[in-house]
């Protein structure tokens, strides 16, 4: 199904004052949609109902991410880094398959052209794997990582772009 264009989301540039909202994006993504492949353990540690916030809003000032949004409302946000690690990717549950996942995919390969990063990588929830290997990612390794002290799978992806 094709997005009507009024609903295609605005991609942008961070605002300093928008951290609560990108939490409320990954909450939303961790306990809804990731859901379906982690344990409630496992959702609740990789995103507490208590967060911390101030410690949030310094990791997401730090990784400077784009923002997608639909009709004034952040439903999503990624980031790309300098040599080409994509450290958050998110997309809110009630705008999940609504292609903005693809909007700020496109965003990322744009700005990593635009900074002549020669390949894009990141460790990728096993939810998201489908969506990073439809846009060319391929696998490197199955990985165990601790979230407050719960471990988790991931994988590590990569994508060349030269």
């Amino acid at each position: 199904m094709k997005n009507h264009p009024a609903k295609e989301p605005v991609i942008r540039c961070f605002r300093p004052g928008e951290e609560s909202a990108l939490w409320e994006v990954f909450h939303s993504a961790v306990h809804s949609i990731a859901s379906k492949d982690y344990s409630a353990e496992q959702v609740d540690a990789w995103s507490p109902a208590n967060p911390d916030l101030a410690r949030w809003a310094k990791r997401i000032r730090g990784i400077n991410p784009f923002v997608a949004e639909r009709a004034g409302v952040v439903v999503g946000y990624a980031d790309v880094q300098a040599d080409g690690y994509i450290d958050h990717f998110f997309v809110s549950a009630a705008a999940a398959r609504q292609g903005v996942g693809s909007a700020l995919m496109r965003k990322l390969h744009e700005a990593a052209g635009q900074r002549n990063i020669s390949a894009l990588f990141s460790n990728v929830s096993l939810t998201a794997r489908p969506f990073f290997e439809q846009w060319g990612f391929v696998t490197l390794a199955r990985q165990s990582v601790s979230a407050r002290g719960v471990f988790l799978e991931n994988v590590s992806m990569k994508k060349s772009l030269s």
